[in-house]
């Protein structure tokens, strides 16, 4: 059998999922053997939800933008490098989402995912008591394939990175809310790093790097790998052969990437090695590249859980912070839980899991937008963003964290 189509074993992911429970912390997005509800095991009390009765099919909260959401996806073929996760295939190829500022018009809802896609993935968190293909049903707010709106020019690039094992699908609430705001935002699943990746032919990648999630160096080959998946995706979108017929739209002086867990990680790396992506935010993730020791100019925003407080279990954040010699801030939600800044808590009723954290599933995306919104209108679009200069009473659960200070304010 192929590694593009392997199936996991059982036993192996129980001992990946044990792993997850070793210091430093790992890039796992999510530990894999309890029910998926072990979207907790990677948070700061590793503790597991209790089930709970699954509810109807997911729903995404709507965007609170101006425009429009139109969604489009892209299959993105790299012939200059072999696959890192699988030798053999002599090209890495990427599957691309688009969210976009759009027209107004009707249209059919952009799926969230495949059938196929939703299974692989709840088997390989093992969640069990719901239909398999309840992930594919979960409702989205874009219209597919809808024509991109705005002028030459002008639409600020967001460059979205999931956590290991876990597809570009579960960051689409923030994606969406971003688009009605006039950004592009491109989501890429990292073949072979998560459990399912469909292909327009039909072919379905899974996780081939799960194997070797336990290896030495593996977080660092991961961001590197990342990294250089990023910058291809800039080429194809910004380059004179770009793949998608409204890359006119976008400001290719105003790229920025952010990332979840490992993904956050890819967004410091993919700073380090590519000048275009000029604004970085790390969403709970542990970090791996290494900062030049003359340092990294550009914004960063570290946005965290609990673990991630300054001289906590995760000491990455600390490490980087001395070298990030331009605008940066560090933000925690002690509340969060790793999985608060994506998709996961707003599908837990349908999967019949407890929320992670102690955030309702509405304000962890609420404070994920908001705070991710006004980083970026910041950097990209150069608008004064006061949430970002000291705490808010509108959003009491954050809190700004300098290293050497007693506590965070």
């Amino acid at each position: 059998m192929s590694h593009a189509v392997k199936h996991l074993a059982v036993a192996g992911l129980a001992a990946l999922a044990a792993a997850a429970c070793t210091a430093p912390p790992p890039p796992r997005t999510v530990a894999a053997a309890a029910t998926v509800a072990a979207t907790v095991a990677a948070s700061p009390t590793g503790t597991t939800p209790t089930g709970t009765t699954p509810t109807a099919s997911g729903a995404l909260p709507a965007p609170t933008g101006p425009h429009p959401v139109g969604a489009t996806t892209l299959y993105l073929k790299d012939t200059s490098r072999p696959d890192p996760w699988v030798p053999e295939a002599t090209a890495r190829e990427l599957m691309v989402t688009l969210w976009y500022p759009a027209r107004p018009g009707a249209g059919r809802r952009a799926p969230y995912m495949t059938a196929k896609e939703s299974e692989l993935t709840l088997k390989g968190k093992h969640v069990t008591g719901v239909p398999y293909d309840v992930l594919s049903r979960t409702r989205t707010n874009a219209v597919e394939d809808a024509k991109p709106a705005g002028h030459t020019g002008s639409l600020p690039l967001v460059v979205l990175s999931p956590g290991f094992t876990m597809p570009r699908s579960t960051l689409t609430s923030l994606a969406e809310e971003l688009a009605s705001r006039g950004y592009v935002v491109a989501g890429v699943d990292h073949t072979y790093e998560n459990y399912a990746t469909t292909f327009p032919d039909g072919r379905v990648a899974e996780c081939v790097a799960c194997d070797s999630d336990t290896d030495p160096g593996f977080g660092t080959k991961v961001a590197d790998v990342r990294a250089a998946d990023v910058s291809f995706v800039l080429d194809q979108l910004t380059g004179p052969h770009a793949k998608w017929q409204g890359s006119s739209l976008i400001d290719t002086s105003e790229i920025a990437m952010a990332g979840h867990s490992i993904g956050g990680a890819a967004a410091v790396a993919a700073m380090v090695k590519d000048p275009r992506v000029r604004a970085g935010i790390d969403m709970d993730g542990t970090t791996y590249a290494r900062i030049p020791k003359s340092g990294l100019s550009r914004p960063f925003l570290f946005l965290g859980s609990a673990g991630h407080e300054p001289a906590g279990r995760d000491t990455s954040w600390d490490r980087d912070w001395r070298l990030l010699t331009g605008w940066k801030r560090w933000l925690v939600l002690p509340g969060a839980d790793h999985q608060s800044f994506t998709d996961v808590p707003l599908l837990a009723g349908a999967l019949g899991i407890a929320v992670p954290g102690g955030l309702s599933p509405a304000r962890s995306a609420e404070i994920t937008r908001t705070y991710v919104r006004a980083f970026l209108d910041r950097h990209l679009r150069h608008q004064p963003q006061s949430l970002l200069d000291e705490p808010s009473s509108r959003y009491p659960e954050v809190r700004f964290c300098t290293p050497g200070r007693a506590a965070c304010r």
